[in-house]
């Protein structure tokens, strides 16, 4: 078995610096560590437990079939702060079936990013054991 010790997704923007304003002012992710320098740098955000890192430059945006999913505490919250930002919306907060709370925008490539709230009662909270 492979021990996994971190993980990151990894971006390859059409206009990195376009990108590096919508998730770090915009969605206001911190900073992990930037390297090289100019507006081709790498950037890796901290993304909860994981990594977002926008490097190189791509000629096409990514397929639709890749998609950021990121947990929140407070989805009405993040609604409210992204729209003072200028954010744009593709779907306000709405309650799942499955029980999640999700909202989604789009990053300036069109990748699609679902922000989600997982109430107190949902059973993906539930531990067994613990």
């Amino acid at each position: 078995m492979v021990h996994v010790l971190s993980g990151r997704t990894l971006l390859h923007p059409t206009d990195p610096e376009r990108s590096r304003v919508f998730y770090g002012e915009q969605l206001g992710l911190g900073v992990y560590r930037e390297f090289g320098t100019g507006p081709e740098r790498g950037t890796v955000y901290f993304l909860g437990g994981g990594f977002l890192e926008l490097s190189g430059r791509s000629e096409t945006p990514p397929s639709a079939a890749v998609q950021l999913w990121m947990q929140v505490a407070d989805v009405t919250a993040a609604h409210e702060e992204l729209v003072a930002k200028g954010v744009e919306i593709a779907r306000p907060p709405v309650k799942e079936p499955w029980g999640l709370i999700e909202m989604w925008i789009t990053d300036p490539d069109g990748c699609r990013i679902v922000l989600v709230e997982v109430p107190e009662d949902h059973p993906i909270r539930f531990r067994p054991g613990i």
